[in-house]
Order: structure tokens, then C-alpha cells, then sequence
């Protein structure tokens, strides 16, 4: 099903701004983080989804597994001028 809305175009910095209706946002799959391409075609203005959202740090440690990905990293005993 296709969403629309009409908004109004904003000054965001120096810049123009159309904040994505969360509608319209679900119906285009779009996600935080979801990398974009926007382009000018005649008189419209298109939003194309490239890619795969990125991640946020909580996102990647949630999904980290320490059994898969070696485990502590760092040496548990003193080394170098540490054991001095």
C-alpha cells in the first residue's frame, strides 16, 4: 500500500528539510541509520534506500558472541614494563 503525505519544506541549517512521516517511512521499509540516495528528477525529489541500515553500537554488541568471535583479546598477566 502506498503512504503519502504533504508537509512543507523547512530551513534546517543551510539547508531544506522534509522530516519522513513514520507512515510513510515503514511503507518505503526505511530504518535509523538506513544510507540514502537523493536525487532530482524534472521537478521531484526521490529518496532511494541503499544498502542495509547501519548498526548502532548497542545493535553490534547485542549481537556480538564471544564464542564465535575469539573471546578476551587482551592478556590476563602483566607483560612488558607492566610487570615491573
Amino acid at each position: 500500500m502506498t503512504k503519502t503525505a504533504t508537509l512543507t519544506v523547512q530551513q534546517w541549517g543551510n539547508s531544506l528539510a522534509v522530516r519522513i512521516p513514520a507512515a510513510v517511512a515503514r511503507s518505503a521499509r526505511f530504518k535509523v541509520g538506513q544510507p540514502v540516495v537523493v536525487s532530482a528528477e524534472d521537478s521531484n525529489v526521490v529518496v532511494r534506500a541503499v544498502g542495509a541500515p547501519r548498526l548502532t553500537l548497542a545493535q553490534k554488541l547485542a549481537a556480538f558472541d564471544p564464542a564465535r568471535h575469539g573471546g578476551e583479546a587482551m592478556p590476563t598477566i602483566a607483560v612488558g614494563n607492566e610487570s615491573v
